[in-house]
């Protein structure tokens, strides 16, 4: 017997049944306890645990179904699997069993083969319901300590990440203070009489103030898009007048350079669901980005092509192009490899990135076989 040890309780009001089951119980190593009644059979479950109940039901004072009841309605006994005896093979009876909770009947006279059998099958039942139960158990507390840990884990890189950003918008705006100074003695200087080595200096001086600059308002607008969560309204923008607006503001701030930016003919009707002001500040950063890298002689184009319902805005340039490792890295920030054109245009391109996201379009950076790079932004047709 795979379930020897079990503990069992004989309730049978007749002494020559509880004979009976006991000698065919006994031979098995079961620890078997008896009860001539159904107070005795309530008292005795009270003060000892039992894997298996048989229980007679018709008898004197609590008869088996009420037994049953009882036990079932407790929920210190009430997995305590109940095996009804009866010499009734009615079928109202064996209905009635079922109802108030037994698990299964037996009739009188019995069988010993049938009995053993379905005795056996009981207690394996009830030892895999317990094995079932304490697993669940240790399932759940296994959960709750991997969720806790799940939630200590993302508070930790929530503050991380919140460090993170504080550190940067410090920074941007600690540096905006010296930086307007900076080139406030600059702009200064640059009207006093200076030989040529001291412009080259204020050239160079310039320039650095630019790049600075460009970085605070760059890091500053990552910040506003990326742990501000940014809220944009998106409205029916022309991407005519857009792309319009960003190259008369372009060709004004490169006024000396030798070739102006080229765009093609773009129908007034077209239009996109934009938050105008951030989509031709991520504009502007690209063909920043392309004369800075293709040089005074460098040709760049914004250009718009359609496609379904989709419209493309292309920036290219004839510069030399991004790096392999670039290309692997573009959208990161902070990220080890070179994200530009040979350097500088990472957190341009990771704000870019930002806005477009939050207008639900895509962005594709590539090098053009001839020469050059080329970013392509897509969006769906305004409609």
């Amino acid at each position: 017997m795979k379930n020897s040890n079990a503990t069992l309780l004989i309730v049978d009001d007749v002494p020559k049944n509880i004979q009976i089951l006991g000698n065919i119980l006994s031979p098995h190593q079961y620890k078997i306890a008896y009860a001539q009644s159904g107070e005795q059979a309530l008292k005795s479950v009270e003060h000892n645990k039992f894997d298996l109940i048989l229980l007679d039901i018709m008898m004197p004072g609590i008869d088996g179904f009420e037994v049953c009841l009882r036990l079932k309605s407790n929920d210190l006994y009430k997995e305590i699997p109940i095996i009804f005896l009866t010499a009734k093979a009615d079928m109202e009876s064996i209905v009635r069993g079922f109802e108030v909770g037994g698990q299964d009947y037996i009739t009188k006279p019995f069988n010993a083969a049938e009995l053993l059998a379905r005795v056996e099958t009981h207690l394996l039942l009830h030892k895999q319901k317990k094995t079932l139960k304490k697993l669940n158990e240790n399932l759940e507390e296994m959960v709750q300590e991997r969720t806790q840990k799940l939630e200590d884990a993302y508070k930790r890189l929530d503050n991380l990440e919140k460090a993170k950003t504080d550190f940067l918008s410090i920074i941007s705006h600690e540096l905006r203070t010296p930086l307007n100074g900076l080139m406030g003695l600059s702009s200064l200087m640059s009207q006093t009489k200076l030989d040529q080595e001291q412009q080259e200096y204020m050239s160079y001086l310039n320039e650095v103030a630019d790049r600075l600059t460009r970085f605070s308002e760059i890091s500053l607008l990552i910040t506003h898009l990326k742990v501000q969560k940014y809220n944009a309204e998106l409205l029916s923008t022309s991407v005519k007048y857009l792309i319009e607006s960003v190259a008369e503001e372009f060709n004004i701030k490169h006024l000396n350079q030798k070739y102006p930016l080229e765009t093609n003919e773009i129908s007034p009707d077209l239009s996109i669901a934009a938050a105008p002001e951030l989509l031709s500040k991520s504009l502007n950063l690209l063909l920043d980005n392309a004369r800075k890298f293709s040089g005074p002689e460098g040709k760049i184009k914004l250009r718009c092509e359609v496609s379904e319902d989709l419209i493309h805005l292309f920036i290219e340039d004839n510069g030399p192009g991004f790096k392999a490792e670039a290309l692997e890295h573009v959208y990161e920030l902070f990220s080890n490899g070179d994200l530009s054109h040979t350097e500088g245009m990472g957190l341009s391109l990771a704000a870019i990135k930002l806005i477009i996201d939050i207008h639900g379009g895509h962005m594709l950076v590539e090098n053009i076989a001839s020469g050059g790079a080329r970013i392509k932004l897509s969006f769906k047709k305004y409609r």
